[in-house]
């Protein structure tokens, strides 16, 4: 199953798509698709719902898409999860998972425009599998018990400005949380329709031009082990976003690559979760 918000920035709907392609508001289920709907078993209740013809059909034709989750609690990120995408940057493979945190006001919607901060020469795109958790995961006990705890799965461009993240302080917060940097959706894909997320093919273009096209079988950390080693150091909780890294082709790791600049667009796919494109402008 794949959930949608649709509307207005900060009027989005809930929504689901049927088997049949439609779409289905949730209305009469949930005010939103937040923490609190994954945690009460909001899902099962839309699948219950959809297959009782229960819920009524909208026409999203000509309406925005927001980001499939509002409000995330917190947005978790991981580094160099890619041994190609480390290697192009020069950093040595990680022995442990590089873990920093974003913003989640920087979360919108995967067409929305994003803005490049003031003083930026080096505005960067990352695409990346996202996990959303739907129950609370603390101290998990092994890797094995954590796919449990995921309620679906999206597409997240992690942007980065790289002089803000690597060159002003090596805070790699301050280069991750800017305005608008983490586009995400258009779905929230429920896992018995993603599949094995271990075998996902990801890409991203710049202008028409592929610039990275990797695998989900390529993480260093797959996404049981990441799930499980943050539960050891965090609470995670439904609603939560990880974002688990990217395969190489960023500007950064490309000598000669130009960054994004104003007017610039950029197109993600991830297999079986959608697309998404974004054009940047100057903040």
């Amino acid at each position: 199953m794949k959930l949608v918000r649709i509307g207005p920035a900060g009027e989005e709907a809930p929504a689901a798509l049927g088997d049949d392609g439609r779409v289905f508001a949730l209305s009469g289920l949930t005010d939103d698709i937040d923490g609190a709907f994954l945690a009460s078993d909001g899902i099962d209740r839309v699948r219950a719902a959809l297959a009782a013809g229960e819920l009524p059909p909208i026409d999203p034709v000509g309406q925005r898409i927001g980001a499939p989750i509002t409000r995330p609690g917190k947005v978790v990120c991981i580094g160099l999860n890619y041994r190609d995408h480390a290697d192009e940057t020069g950093a040595a493979v990680p022995a442990r998972p590089v873990v920093f945190m974003k913003d989640p006001s920087a979360v919108v919607g995967p067409y929305d425009q994003v803005l490049i901060p003031r003083g930026s020469a080096k505005t960067d795109w990352e695409v990346e599998l996202a996990v959303v958790i739907g129950r609370e995961a603390r101290y998990l006990d092994s890797p094995q018990q954590a796919l449990a705890h995921v309620a679906g799965y999206a597409i997240s461009n992690d942007v980065s400005e790289r002089e803000f993240q690597l060159e002003y302080s090596g805070q790699w917060d301050l280069g991750k949380s800017c305005e608008t940097f983490n586009p995400l959706g258009p779905w929230l894909v429920t896992p018995d329709e993603a599949g094995d997320v271990q075998a996902l093919g990801l890409r991203l273009a710049v202008n028409g031009e592929q610039r990275q096209s990797g695998s989900t079988k390529n993480m260093i950390f797959d996404v049981p082990y990441l799930i499980w080693y943050l539960s050891q150091y965090m609470v995670l909780r439904p609603g939560d976003v990880i974002n688990t890294g990217t395969p190489a082709g960023v500007a950064l790791g490309l000598p000669g690559t130009p960054y994004l600049r104003a007017g610039d667009t950029v197109e993600l796919t991830i297999d079986g979760l959608g697309i998404q494109r974004q054009t940047f402008s100057n903040a």
